[in-house]
């Protein structure tokens, strides 16, 4: 799908995804119009995305919209867009924590940010879910950074640190944390966590629907049944997890959990929906470690969990680790979700869909 439409954009790496960032001021008002330049933008629907931006991943076919703030104590306003690779959707459902790695960086690239010393915290309203994160950009001589020492499992090398702090994402996006109600439901004969910290995800055991946990990306994309299975599970726990009907929809993830292997506190093997993901999503790490502190749950029955009220949890991905700061309270509610990505500049230009 092409248009006549050319925007100014920045591609930029944010966490272990890859996608456009733009200034909604650059982007047509109207939804439909705005949408058919972001399939051609990316080159979708076509698996290979051939005649676009995207790179036949569902990671590197992501799009930011950034804009100035209106909110009292917020900065920028930052709306998600996922561009189905072989389908043409654009869908805002769910959020990423991943790309809002380089929100904060953008926003002060583009002046919607002064920076305010070596380093520059950036208030974020998540549009998708009404959620706000805090993003620290590294701004030494007031211009952004990227070189660094920070490292992050799914991306070479090191870069300067982006650390991100969720505030109150408990039922982002399904209005509880735990939608039905209930630590642990039963579908179609698998004990499940439904759960949304940031993340509509649904938590259950590997071992559960026949496998390790512990197998590599492609073996999971090759299984056609196990992933008819997952999918049957996700369609049914739309309605309880106050979604609806998900047949179209990017959410909610499918987590598979198993004890970890390398000293963290559980291993996640992660379908995004319908593909399995190289690493996880940032809010679905946390979702998921939220998932583990929960007693009774699948997850907690595989973890390995720390003591005390400031739980760091690594959640161990088929490429690497997360790693999750998690702070309860005296009931051992999760009051908040911090952790550590990297973002880099690609490219500055114009693009055309």
């Amino acid at each position: 799908m092409t248009t006549n439409i050319s925007a100014p954009c920045m591609w930029m790496r944010g966490g272990t995804s890859k996608g456009g960032y733009f200034l909604k001021q650059d982007l047509p008002a109207d939804k439909d119009t705005r949408d058919a330049f972001l399939l051609g933008v990316m080159g979708s629907p076509d698996a290979v995305q051939i005649d676009g931006m995207g790179a036949a991943d569902p990671l590197t076919s992501k799009v930011a919209v950034v804009s100035k703030s209106e909110r009292e104590g917020i900065d920028v306003d930052y709306l998600f867009l996922q561009v189905f690779v072989d389908q043409p959707i654009v869908t805002d459902a769910q959020n990423c924590g991943n790309i809002l790695a380089g929100v904060g960086p953008f926003a002060i690239e583009r002046g919607l940010v002064t920076p305010t010393g070596d380093e520059t915290s950036v208030a974020i309203f998540m549009e998708n879910t009404g959620q706000v994160a805090v993003a620290t950009v590294q701004t030494p001589g007031g211009k952004v950074s990227y070189t660094g020492d920070a490292k992050i499992d799914g991306v070479p090398g090191s870069h300067a640190p982006v650390p991100l702090e969720f505030r109150d994402t408990a039922g982002s996006s399904c209005g509880a944390l735990l939608p039905s109600g209930n630590t642990v439901d039963e579908v179609h004969g698998v004990r499940v966590t439904l759960i949304d910290n940031g993340m509509p995800c649904v938590v259950f055991k590997a071992e559960d629907v026949g496998i390790t946990g512990y197998e590599d990306r492609d073996w999971l994309d090759a299984n056609t049944e196990l992933k008819a299975r997952i999918e049957a599970i996700r369609l049914a726990v739309g309605e309880k997890m106050n979604l609806g009907d998900v047949k179209e929809k990017s959410v909610p993830k499918m987590m598979l959990v198993a004890p970890p292997k390398n000293g963290g506190a559980v291993t996640v093997r992660s379908f995004i929906p319908h593909r399995a993901h190289a690493t996880i999503g940032v809010l679905g790490a946390v979702s998921v470690a939220t998932a583990c502190l929960l007693e009774g749950s699948p997850a907690a029955e595989v973890a390995q969990i720390p003591a005390g009220a400031r739980k760091t949890l690594s959640v161990e991905h088929p490429t690497g680790e997360m790693t999750c700061v998690l702070e309860t309270d005296e009931s051992g509610a999760v009051k908040s979700a911090a952790l550590l990505r990297t973002a880099r500049k690609l490219m500055d230009g114009t693009v055309f869909g």
